[in-house]
C-alpha cells in the first residue's frame, strides 16, 4: 500500500514539476501560468466527477455531467483574465469585474446551467428536479470555486514568477501537512483526532503536519521566492508561521470533508484512478480547504509585497 502510494505520488510529482518548470522557463504562448491551465481543469474535472458519482452511489440525486459543466465553467472563469496578454496588454486595472470577480461570473453561470437542465427535463422524466439542480450546484462550487482560487494565485504579483513561487508555496506547504500528519502519526499517534469521520488522524499527527507546513512555508519564502523572483520583497517575520498554519489546519479541514461526504454515502474511496492513493479527490482535497486562506495570506502580505 504504502510502495503503491509513493510510485503514484512520485508520477504526480514529475508531471506537475515539468509543467511548473516550463512554466517558469518558457510560458507557453508567452502567456505566465497557461501552461498549467489544463492541468488544473483536469484535477477540477476529474474531483466534480469523482464527487459526483459518489454522491450517486449515496441514493442522492445528481446529473454528474452538469456538474461536470458548471466546475470547468466556474474553475475556467478563474482564466478569462489571461486572454489579455494574448493581445500583448496587461490584464486592465479598472476593470469592474476584476479578477476574483469572474469566479463569481461563473458560479452564478454553473447554478443557471444546473437549474435550466432541470427545468428543461421537468416533466419528461422522474421527479427531484430540485434535488438534482442542488446537488450539481454543490459539486461545482465546492470543487470550482477553490481551485479557480488556485489560478488567481497564480495571478498574483506584479512579476510573472512571484505568482508561479505562491503557487508552488501554496502545493508544497499543504502538502508537507498531509506528508507530515501521515508519518507522524504512524509513529506517534495515540489520540484520535475525529473517529467517526476518520479513524486513522490523531492529535500528534495534526501537530507533525503543522510543524511540517510551517517549515517547509520558512524554505518557500525564505529561498523559492528570491530564487525565481528576485525582485520580490522583504518577508514580515509572522509570514511564514502564519502561512503554514493556515494552509495546514484548512488542508486537514478539506481532507475531512470529503472523509465525511465518504462516510456520509457509505463508500470507503472517492474513486481508483490513482494506486495506493484512491481518487483524484483524494490528490485536491486538502488543496480545495487550503486555497483561499492562502490567497488571503498573500493579499495580507505574509511573502512580502
Amino acid at each position: 500500500m504504502l510502495r503503491e502510494r509513493l510510485i503514484s505520488a512520485s508520477v504526480l510529482i514529475a508531471i506537475c514539476s515539468l509543467c511548473l518548470y516550463i512554466d517558469y522557463r518558457a510560458p507557453l504562448a508567452g502567456v505566465p501560468g497557461l501552461m498549467l491551465l489544463p492541468l488544473l481543469l483536469m484535477f477540477a474535472g476529474a474531483t466534480a466527477w469523482e464527487m459526483s458519482k459518489l454522491l450517486a452511489h449515496g441514493g442522492r440525486l445528481i446529473r454528474p455531467q452538469v456538474a461536470l459543466a458548471g466546475t470547468m465553467m466556474i474553475t475556467g472563469g478563474a482564466a478569462l483574465p489571461m486572454l489579455w496578454l494574448f493581445r500583448g496588454e496587461p490584464y486592465p486595472v479598472d476593470c469592474p469585474v476584476g479578477r476574483l470577480g469572474w469566479i463569481v461570473v461563473g458560479t452564478v453561470g454553473a447554478t443557471a446551467l444546473a437549474i435550466a437542465a432541470e427545468m428543461a427535463a421537468f416533466g419528461r422524466g422522474p421527479k427531484g428536479g430540485t434535488e438534482r439542480a442542488a446537488c450539481a450546484t454543490m459539486v461545482a462550487v465546492y470543487v470550482g470555486v477553490p481551485l479557480g482560487v488556485m489560478i488567481s494565485i497564480r495571478n498574483l504579483g506584479m512579476d510573472a514568477n512571484w505568482g508561479l513561487a505562491a503557487v508552488v508555496s501554496m502545493i508544497a506547504v499543504t502538502k508537507a501537512s498531509d506528508t507530515g500528519a501521515y508519518f507522524t502519526g504512524r509513529m506517534l499517534g495515540r489520540h484520535k483526532m475525529i473517529p467517526l469521520l476518520s479513524p486513522g488522524k490523531t492529535w500528534e499527527g495534526a501537530a507533525g503536519g503543522i510543524g511540517l507546513s510551517v517549515g517547509v512555508a520558512y524554505a518557500c519564502f525564505y529561498w523559492l521566492f528570491p530564487a525565481i523572483c528576485p525582485s520580490s520583497g522583504a518577508v514580515p517575520v509572522w509570514g511564514a508561521p502564519l502561512f503554514g498554519v493556515a494552509c495546514a489546519c484548512a488542508g486537514m479541514v478539506g481532507d475531512l470533508a470529503e472523509s465525511f461526504f465518504k462516510r456520509d454515502c457509505g463508500t470507503k474511496d472517492s474513486g481508483g484512478l490513482l494506486p495506493g492513493m484512491g481518487g483524484v479527490w483524494d490528490v485536491t482535497d486538502s488543496l480545495i480547504g487550503a486555497s483561499l486562506p492562502a490567497f488571503l495570506c498573500f493579499a495580507a502580505g505574509a511573502a512580502g509585497p
